[in-house]
């Protein structure tokens, strides 16, 4: 298992059209083959700071089973407009305890 962490800041004033954006969006990203689970968290110091945090089979379901797929254009078209920048996106594995 592999967490995407996706560091995304929106536009101010945009915060609850991303959120609304993100609820819309949610069934596409969630029913990925490889998905997980999804969860967006918003930042309280920075409320226009949002993570994303994505549990994928592999980094290859990420990259295979939706980047590279119409899901990723329809999930990027209704969260893509409130982005200040490109989102910051890295792949993590768990340190044995």
């Amino acid at each position: 298992m592999v967490l995407e962490v996706a560091l995304i800041d929106v536009l101010p004033g945009h915060e609850d059209d991303f959120a609304a954006a993100y609820a819309e969006g949610h069934p596409v990203l969630a029913g990925a083959p490889g998905c997980r689970s999804v969860r967006m968290t918003r930042g309280i110091e920075s409320p226009t700071r949002f993570v994303l945090l994505v549990e994928w089979d592999s980094v290859e379901a990420h990259e295979e089973n939706f980047r590279a797929t119409e899901r990723f254009q329809r999930w990027r078209s209704l969260i893509g407009p409130h982005f200040a920048g490109p989102p910051v996106v890295e792949h993590f594995v768990d340190v044995p305890a």
